[in-house]
């Protein structure tokens, strides 16, 4: 018989966070039939005095020798499970109580909703702009570590681009959003395969907007859920190898840019993207 819920956490060099992470899910789904998949992309890159994973309760450990990426780690394990709903989470997440039963919930309420995302918390207990609106060519302007949103966070576009915070403060139950991180997020198994999972041309980043904008392409929507929280301390992974996480930003946004914004090869906004995401990626790494 098939668990209701299948966690999937991608590790890479984290595994004292993806412990933490996968207890948290378990003390939370304990009244639920579930299971968990580890997907471990650091078997090749081993870290030192590396914490074992391979005794989590219910959790199945798949080991691949290189670094393969988060989506397609994501849908190797998605393919080792037949239940219904998919839990992903970040090891650097930890859920707090209630959260599964409210993100399910929210799905058995909305029948069209494909993702149902909690709010996410800082280390500091603030939101997180977990959140999105739809990327376009202000994304880079007014995204979530720029210095215009860092001056201007009141202004309509960076509300627009990242409305969590207004959301929060609402006090509504759940809302469609264009995208949210896929740091966590509960996912409808059904539309997930109908969309062929996550694109596997995003190595890392970017592949959570792609996923929403492709399911909301074939009449699904994606819903931010307050009143489910998990915290998230963020980047985890991507500390450990900072340089080429900055590289794969930069690369998956260009990907996204050119696949959903400005498709067509010849436009002008397309070669601009072309040049300057590489030069401000190789800005960020000096």
């Amino acid at each position: 018989m098939s668990p209701r819920v299948t966690v999937i956490v991608v590790n890479y060099r984290g595994g004292a966070l993806t412990r933490r992470c996968v207890e948290s899910a378990a003390q939370d789904l304990s009244p639920v039939d579930w299971s968990a998949i580890v997907v471990d992309n650091s078997a090749g890159d081993p870290e030192p005095d590396a914490v074992p994973l391979n005794d989590l309760p219910r959790t199945t450990l798949i080991s691949n020798e290189r670094n393969v990426g988060f989506g397609t780690a994501i849908n190797q394990a998605a393919r080792s499970t037949d239940a219904p709903l998919l839990w992903l989470l970040n090891p650097d997440c930890e859920v707090l109580p209630g959260a599964f039963a409210t993100l399910a919930a929210t799905l058995d309420r909305h029948p069209e909703c494909a993702i149902a995302a909690p709010q996410l918390l800082n280390s500091d207990g603030s939101v997180q702009a977990s959140a999105r609106g739809e990327p376009s060519a202000w994304t880079g302007l007014f995204g979530r570590n720029t210095l215009l949103t860092r001056f201007f966070p009141s202004s309509g576009v960076a509300r627009r681009n990242l409305p969590a915070a207004d959301l929060v403060a609402s006090g509504v139950e759940s809302a469609p959003v264009d995208w949210v991180m896929g740091a966590a997020m509960l996912v409808r198994r059904e539309p997930f395969d109908l969309a062929g999972g996550f694109d596997e041309r995003y190595f890392l980043y970017w592949e959570d907007a792609d996923l929403c904008r492709r399911l909301r392409e074939r009449g699904w929507s994606t819903r931010y859920v307050p009143l489910a929280r998990v915290k998230h301390s963020g980047g985890a992974s991507a500390k450990t190898r900072s340089r080429e996480a900055t590289r794969a930003f930069h690369r998956s946004a260009y990907l996204y840019y050119s696949t959903h914004v400005v498709p067509s090869p010849w436009h002008p906004a397309r070669w601009f993207a072309r040049v300057a995401l590489p030069v401000r990626a190789w800005w960020r790494t000096l």
